[in-house]
C-alpha cells in the first residue's frame, strides 16, 4: 500500500499537514480535490492548510501552500513558521534559511519551537474605508502582507459575529475578484492587540492567522502610532509578535515571530482521500 509520510504542525492554533514532496510523492493529477479531501476534519487528517516542501535553486527549498478548500495561496505566516521548523527538523535547511513562496522569498530563523520569519514588503495600505454591509456600514483598513487583509477595529472582539460579518467582507465587491481575509481587532490596555480572523480559503474563523496578525499590527502602527514590536493575542490565546520599521509612511524589515509545534508524525493511507 502506498502511504504518504506527513507532519501535523500547529502555528498559534493554525494547523497544517506538511509533506516532504522533493521526490514527488504527491501526484499532480487531481491535486486540488485531493488536498480538499485530506483537509476534511473528522473524515480525514483535517487541517487549515496543506504545505508541500519541494526542491528549488538558490534557496533551501520552495513551498506550495494550499488552503483547506484546495485553493493555492501566495503566503501564510503561521504556515511559513511551521514549514521552516519542519525543514530544520528534516535537515533540509539549517537554523537560518530562505525559501521560495508565491509571495516572494521568505527568510526564517529557528530557535527550538520558536520561529521568526522575514515577511515580504507590505503593499496597498489604505486606511478607514467604509463598506456597505447588510446591517450597516463598517470601517476597515486594508493591506497586503503576502495575501490581502481587511482590518476592522472594534470595541469588543468577543462580541463580533466573525463568521457572518467576516464572510460579507471577504466576498465584498470592493475586494473582487480575489476576495480578502477579514480581521477584527481590539486595542488592549497594555498596547497589545486582540484579534479574530475569518480566513479566505478556509471559509470560517480560524484560531490564528499570521499574515492577519501582521496586518493588524501594521494598521495599529499606521493609525495610532503603536511602536514595534506589537504583540497580537490570537483566538487560540497564543501570542504572535510583529517587529517592523515604519518611516515616511512605509513599512520595512517586517518580521513575524511565534511558536511552531509538531503535533504528531504519521502516514496518510489511501483511505484518507478515497472517501
Amino acid at each position: 500500500m502506498d502511504t504518504i509520510p506527513f507532519y501535523k504542525m500547529s502555528g498559534a492554533g493554525n494547523d497544517f499537514i506538511i509533506i516532504d514532496n522533493r521526490w514527488g510523492v504527491v501526484a499532480e493529477e487531481g491535486l486540488t480535490n485531493w488536498i480538499e479531501r485530506i483537509c476534511r476534519r473528522k473524515l480525514s487528517a483535517g487541517a487549515d492548510g496543506l504545505i508541500l516542501i519541494e526542491e528549488a535553486e538558490g534557496v533551501d527549498f520552495r513551498w506550495r501552500f494550499f488552503n483547506a478548500d484546495g485553493g493555492r495561496a501566495e503566503m501564510c505566516g503561521n504556515g511559513a513558521r511551521c514549514a521552516a521548523r519542519f525543514a530544520y527538523l528534516r535537515q533540509i535547511a539549517g537554523q537560518k534559511m530562505s525559501f521560495q513562496t508565491d509571495a516572494g522569498i521568505i527568510s526564517a530563523w529557528v530557535d527550538q519551537d520558536r520561529v521568526r520569519i522575514g515577511m515580504t514588503e507590505p503593499t496597498g495600505l489604505r486606511l478607514d474605508e467604509t463598506l456597505a454591509l447588510a446591517d450597516g456600514p463598517v470601517t476597515v483598513s486594508r493591506i497586503n502582507t503576502g495575501v490581502p487583509h481587511a482590518v476592522a477595529e472594534v470595541a469588543d472582539v468577543e462580541a463580533v459575529d466573525v463568521v457572518g460579518i467576516g464572510r460579507e467582507i471577504r466576498y465584498h465587491e470592493r475586494f473582487a475578484p480575489a476576495g480578502t481575509n477579514a480581521n477584527f481587532v481590539q486595542a488592549l490596555a497594555d498596547g497589545s492587540v486582540a484579534m479574530r480572523t475569518y480566513e479566505r480559503g478556509v471559509e470560517d474563523e480560524t484560531l490564528a492567522c499570521g499574515t492577519g496578525a501582521v496586518a493588524a499590527a501594521l494598521v495599529a502602527a499606521a493609525k495610532r502610532g503603536v511602536p514595534s514590536p506589537v504583540n497580537v493575542l490570537t483566538r487560540s490565546r497564543e501570542t504572535l509578535t510583529i517587529h517592523f520599521n515604519f518611516e515616511s509612511g512605509r513599512f520595512s524589515e517586517v518580521y513575524l515571530e511565534g511558536g511552531a509545534r509538531v503535533v504528531y508524525v504519521g502516514e496518510l493511507w489511501p483511505d484518507a482521500w478515497r472517501y
